[in-house]
């Protein structure tokens, strides 16, 4: 077969994931260690990105302390059809704007998966409280930096049965 017959076959795009960090969650390594561990967000970005790439997922971290970027974050999830793993850190207890936010990803059908690197419902009683739990699509809290690996498995496995 010469070069002009060949068939190309076009590889499918990976699937996109966006994993969006709140407040002080840039801190990581440094702020309260003997809860959050030692490791850096930039050693989060590198472990998320390489197992998305062993899920088939292209991954991308992103990190803010500001609620309105991070609500502008799940708009954009929305936009571009991309599902999302939050960790809200703060906002997670009592950002109605993120939630509502929240709720407009996974109205779309998009999978949007809740991770807190602790157990909230361990700590104080003021991080027992979740008002973006009612609107996502799963929640992962206490494994440390594992439960985002969890959140991609879980992206990546409904990815395969949902779309």
């Amino acid at each position: 077969m010469s070069e002009q017959q060949a068939v190309s076959v076009a590889q499918p795009e990976p699937h996109k994931v966006v994993v969006v960090n709140g407040p002080n969650l840039g801190r990581l390594g440094v702020r309260e260690p003997e809860i959050y561990g030692h490791a850096t967000l930039e050693t989060l970005r590198e472990k998320c990105t390489a197992w998305g790439a062993q899920l088939g997922l292209d991954v991308e971290v992103r990190q803010s302390d500001d609620e309105a970027e991070v609500i502008h974050w799940m708009h954009q999830a929305v936009d571009e059809q991309t599902d999302i793993v939050l960790n809200p850190a703060a906002f997670t207890h009592y950002s109605y704007g993120l939630a509502d936010a929240a709720a407009q990803v996974t109205d779309e059908g998009l999978t949007l998966v809740e991770v807190h690197i602790s157990n909230p419902a361990s700590r104080e009683s003021f991080r027992r409280h979740s008002v973006i739990s009612p609107v996502a699509t799963g929640t992962i809290t206490g494994f440390g930096f594992n439960g985002y690996h969890l959140a991609l498995e879980a992206i990546a496995a409904r990815g395969k049965n949902v779309r």
